[in-house]
């Protein structure tokens, strides 16, 4: 196991340009403008618990469903993000909001600590009776989520002291005992919360609720889904059959152990596997590393989309077969590609194996970015690699789950760039940051600058308080080939391993290492039993994906456009666009349509010579509607 642990995100700064401005947008419009949407739709009134209770704003389902059962999980997540964002800038009118919600909270929870707003206010009777669907667990985790950030910021406790009772009443109601419900959540994420409760405070019993929702999870017969399914329908409450008729919905369809492909629904998957690694980790457990590396496999070799997305399919927001990897119908949830980075950085500190922090990296700059708007008050939930034209950012969703979690990325992104361990310090990504970090006996102030991921020129200061002696750990992404490293103006040589490469020496004040990643345009082709791209082409630089859209390439729309393999990518800095990009471009062939009068003939469209410009695939669908492609075809 690696010794290396991230930074926490309150010790990091995002000082590049990059970060910094999606940082500020997220702290002056995105978390002020969701904290009135959650007022707009009732979600903060329902904490208050009226009465009787009104009418519902999102009517159940034919299958007897209402998103209403997990809005605390998104009032929850606001906190959460709210929270990271005041550990950059301290905000009193958004504390104030914070501490509102927690009044609310703390006068709804019941004497014995249970406290979900849903059950308190419409269905008392009914608490732990559908753990299967009805998110009380998920909804749990996601406030102590919220609890411990908000604390970790300000040092203030009343939330955590709410949520601390609430976890002590779950502890006393699931579990192994004759007297307890042996069984978990529908949909995972308290193993999670505990997991950060327990690193939060040291208490063991966090560990181990954790450790037996985990353990508990697929065992059967009798599996405790239909064990709880069988008691409401004693008591006449089967009223509602929301999950897909099967135990791969939710990955309990076997022990975690045993389970060796990725099934069911995406965020559940990733958030269960994020919970795994961390317990791997925390008890030296080789069964659950084994496990998760094998669900790892599965994932990269037959499963995510080029931009890091993940599920192909609305129907269960989940994975479906291998290479199953439609465009234009992709679901690729912007939830699943933000629990895919907590995956990936758990599975990074298992061993610091930089093919985590490649995947990490991946999806932080194209699979979850994509899904917050350029102004951070418009979103996407699906994130599709292909458009007609149609699809368009919503200032707001019935299920507003990707909005807050999409936010809580961006706010805690610093948490991501540095890990520590006794004697060394690696840095997983870049983007301009200053932390400072106590490694071999002495602090250490590290300040990385560039402007990436526009430029791979990057310098790295490394000032200790003391000298000594300790690693470097730098890390080359698996995109990059030519990587040149020097420590104050001399060559480093070296081959990385594990994609990091190790400088080991005695460190000075004033120390100045430079990194310089090329970057050139890349094609990247699909494995063939994907056979949406076969005969298509997707262009990468550096981490980021682009795509080709209609507001840059007029005519038409772009699936007209086809790019020959000869022709040249031409890479050009657009200061002019989105406070400064970097776009490509390319001779392209262009079909015309304008002699067509049928829908089908016998002679083929005209081509002519075209241009094909490209720009990255999350900055997509802020300029208005128009058609889109990842996946060019070739000429």
């Amino acid at each position: 196991m690696s010794q290396y642990l991230p930074i926490r995100f309150v010790d990091v700064r995002l000082e590049g340009d990059f970060w910094r401005e999606r940082l500020d947008t997220v702290l002056k419009r995105t978390i002020p403008s969701q904290h009135a949407k959650l007022g707009e739709y009732g979600l903060l009134e329902s904490l208050k618990l009226p009465q009787p209770p009104p009418p519902l704003r999102f009517p159940r389902h034919a299958n007897g469903f209402t998103v209403q059962v997990f809005w605390d999980s998104d009032i929850g997540k606001w906190i959460e993000a709210a929270s990271y964002a005041l550990s950059h800038r301290r905000d009193a009118e958004i504390e104030a909001k914070i501490e509102a919600v927690i009044d609310d909270f703390e006068r709804a929870q019941a004497p014995d600590g249970y406290l979900n707003c849903w059950y308190l206010g419409r269905e008392p009777e009914k608490r732990w009776s559908n753990l299967r669907d009805n998110h009380e667990l998920y909804n749990a985790g996601h406030m102590l989520e919220g609890a411990i950030a908000y604390y970790e910021t300000t040092g203030r406790r009343r939330w955590l002291d709410v949520m601390e009772r609430y976890v002590e009443h779950i502890r006393k109601t699931l579990g192994p005992g004759p007297d307890q419900k042996h069984g978990y959540c529908g949909h995972q994420e308290i193993e999670i919360a505990l997991i950060k409760l327990y690193r939060l405070t040291g208490e063991k019993k966090h560990l181990d609720l954790a450790t037996y929702f985990i353990n508990e999870r697929g065992k059967q017969p009798p599996h405790f889904f239909d064990v709880e399914r069988e008691e409401r329908e004693k008591k006449g409450w089967e009223f509602q059959r929301y999950t897909q008729g099967n135990y791969e919905y939710s990955q309990s369809h076997l022990p975690v152990r045993e389970q060796t492909k990725v099934v069911g629904h995406a965020v559940r998957a990733m958030y269960m596997y994020t919970a795994m690694a961390d317990l791997a980790a925390e008890l030296g457990d080789a069964g659950l590393r084994q496990a998760c590396e094998t669900l790892w496999d599965d994932v990269m070799e037959t499963k995510m989309y080029v931009t890091a997305g993940l599920g192909p399919s609305a129907h269960n927001e989940g994975f479906t077969y291998d290479y199953d990897l439609p465009n234009q119908t992709a679901y690729a949830e912007t939830c699943a590609s933000v629990a895919l980075i907590f995956w990936a950085q758990r599975m990074l500190h298992l061993d610091l194996n930089g093919k985590y922090a490649d995947t990490l990296e991946l999806a932080l700059f194209n699979g979850a970015l994509s899904g917050l708007s350029r102004d951070g008050e418009h979103y996407f939930y699906a994130n599709p690699l292909e458009s007609n034209g149609s699809a368009e950012r919503w200032a707001w969703h019935t299920c507003p789950c990707c909005t807050m979690n999409v936010s809580r990325l961006v706010a805690s992104v610093g948490g991501y760039f540095v890990s520590r361990a006794d004697d060394g310090i690696a840095v997983n990504l870049y983007g301009g940051i200053s932390t400072t970090i106590e490694t071999a006996g002495t602090r250490v102030a590290l300040r990385e600058t560039s402007n990436y991921p526009w430029s791979g020129d990057i310098r790295i200061a490394i000032d200790p308080e003391t000298d000594a002696r300790f690693d470097l750990k730098l890390r080359i992404p698996g995109w990059c080939r030519g990587a040149k490293v020097a420590v104050n103006g001399q060559a480093v040589t070296g081959t990385p391993v594990n994609g990091y490469l190790t400088i080991n020496r005695v460190w000075q004040k004033g120390d100045v290492v430079t990194l310089d990643l090329p970057m050139p345009a890349e094609r990247i082709y699909a494995h063939p039993g994907v056979i949406m791209d076969v005969g298509r082409v997707t262009l990468k630089r550096g981490p980021l994906v682009y795509c080709v859209e209609e507001v840059d390439n007029p005519g038409g729309r772009v699936q007209r456009l086809r790019l020959p393999r000869s022709s040249q990518i031409r890479i050009t800095p657009r200061d002019d666009l989105f406070d400064g990009i970097v776009t490509l471009s390319a001779d392209a062939v262009a079909i015309d349509e304008s002699d067509w009068s049928t829908l089908y003939r016998t002679t083929p469209s005209r081509e002519g010579k075209g241009t094909l410009t490209a720009l990255p695939y999350y900055l997509w669908a802020n300029r208005g509607q128009g058609s889109m492609v990842v996946w060019i075809p070739e000429a």
